[in-house]
């Protein structure tokens, strides 16, 4: 009797760890799925962050100030996660309704995310710009100190001790330009991001359209060939899609400005389409009309209907 008593227990042991296995190869892995807002000062390298973090070209960048005008979304998608990230405009001391348009934009992508990052340049002094976006942000924010490929060790080093005495979660020192730091970034975001399911399809990358990508990466280029004011009085926008046929309308502020895109004998729109082009499908055309829309970014009016 004890033998069959003992048989029994074994076989109902055996049925369990059956069971078990049968479980855990039944039962889902878990998923994660996070939004994680990234915000900080113009030009402190918040696009090329995300670009590297996506693997992809999701927004337009330049060394100019004021380059992100939208928030853009992009979207990283892993077997077990998925991270959308978005990009939000640099919060500065604005200087006409765009700016102003522009910085309410950055701080409405702030609140109802998972994650917010505040992006500073290891290369510039931590400022009173800084401060100020810091004040806006929850203590669960993290900070990360870009262009470190650019920085000197005791620069780097004294960023980070300037930011440790805003009190947030985490600090990671990293190269957008160069992809250094990043993995240890996105491992801690990863971890950070709550469960949940996918919020795009697998090869969603971003939430732009595909007119909206092409109008910008017309702007990138000419933020990359026009200097002094020129970048900021520009807007562009697609008029015609006919694919493979792109018209694209430039505006900008002044007559004197319209000269300066177009350039000697036409050379800059030019380059400008090349550059687009060599980025897109073969075979696409694009043509491009440069028009004066008189003083353009300080007009609400203007400002709405061009999509700020």
């Amino acid at each position: 009797q004890s033998a069959a008593l003992m048989d029994k227990h074994q076989n109902e042991e055996e049925a369990t760890e059956e069971d078990l296995a049968s479980e855990r190869i039944t039962q889902p892995e878990v998923h994660r799925s996070g939004f994680v807002t990234v915000v900080g000062r113009p030009n402190v390298g918040k696009s090329s962050l995300i670009n590297t973090l996506c693997g992809e070209k999701i927004a337009i960048t330049s060394n100019k100030p004021q380059t992100t005008r939208h928030q853009i979304r992009g979207v990283l998608t892993m077997p077990n996660a998925q991270l959308i990230f978005v990009d939000t405009p640099g919060i500065h001391k604005p200087k006409t309704p765009l700016g102003e348009r522009l910085n309410q934009r950055a701080v409405d992508g702030i609140p109802g995310v998972d994650i917010v990052c505040m992006v500073v340049d290891a290369t510039s002094p931590f400022g009173k710009g800084d401060k100020f976006i810091a004040s806006k942000l929850p203590s669960s924010s993290i900070v990360i100190v870009n262009k470190c490929d650019k920085a000197k060790k005791n620069q780097i080093l004294q960023q980070l001790a300037e930011t440790s005495s805003l009190s947030f979660a985490e600090y990671f020192p990293v190269s957008a330009k160069t992809g250094e730091g990043t993995d240890v970034l996105l491992e801690y975001l990863l971890e950070k991001a709550p469960e949940g399911p996918r919020y795009y399809p697998d090869d969603q990358i971003t939430d732009m359209t595909d007119k909206d990508f092409v109008a910008e990466l017309v702007r990138e280029q000419l933020l990359r060939l026009t200097r002094e004011e020129v970048p900021h009085s520009i807007a562009t926008r697609v008029t015609e899609w006919e694919w493979p046929r792109v018209r694209i309308e430039i505006l900008v502020e002044r007559e004197s400005q319209k000269g300066i895109v177009i350039g000697h004998k036409g050379e800059v729109l030019k380059k400008v389409g090349t550059a687009v082009r060599e980025q897109l499908h073969e075979g696409i055309y694009i043509e491009l009309q440069v028009k004066v829309d008189k003083n353009w970014q300080h007009r609400p009016d203007r400002i709405e209907r061009l999509g700020y």
